[in-house]
């Protein structure tokens, strides 16, 4: 696999909405149809976030720059329950990421840390490996100030995993020990 190149997202701001009642979801969506889902998304108005990697991709003949969502089948929207049915009649989406039937919301900081990320140099890999409890820590020097997560020991390497709960998702950064605190 490529190494990550560049990390960039797309994002889409509301053409109105009540910002008390609103909150980020989670929307899976048919696979490799993310990009799609998020133009139409726009269209209809809805707060869309769409964190995007670039790589390299290989060809026989060539190698070109790409840009694939960082969570595959995995679009992030900003509304309130009155919205589902318009986030649900997109064409491409499949259904909200739920517990017990019921659209599970995204906490704001987990949407920012994931911003962060993206807007940042860090070398990311995503997994759905599930990793032991850890020191948390946040990042107190380079690109990535501000961001916390979960310590976790790879091999002999330290690494900060960022989990977004409600995916079953992890971000994996390569981040030197000293650039961490322990909070």
């Amino acid at each position: 696999m490529p190494e990550p190149e560049n990390i960039s997202s797309k994002e889409a701001k509301p053409l109105k909405h009540n910002i008390s009642e609103h909150r980020w979801y989670a929307i899976y969506t048919r696979p490799r149809a993310e990009k799609l889902v998020f133009a139409r998304l726009v269209e209809e108005g809805i707060e869309t976030f769409l964190p995007l990697q670039k790589t390299y991709k290989m060809w026989s003949d060539r190698k070109k720059l790409v840009e694939k969502p960082l969570l595959s089948s995995y679009i992030f929207v900003k509304t309130n329950k009155k919205n589902y049915p318009r986030v649900y009649k997109i064409a491409g989406v499949v259904k909200f990421v739920s517990f017990e039937g019921q659209p599970v919301s995204i906490p704001q900081n987990q949407i920012d840390n994931l911003r962060l990320l993206i807007n940042s140099d860090a070398e990311i890999e995503v997994t759905s490996e599930k990793f032991a409890q850890g020191d948390n820590v946040e990042v107190i020097n380079g690109s990535l100030i501000g961001l916390t997560g979960e310590l976790i020991k790879i091999g002999t390497k330290n690494r900060v995993v960022v989990r977004i709960d409600r995916l079953d998702q992890n971000l994996i950064l390569k981040i030197p020990k000293s650039f961490l605190r322990k909070v």
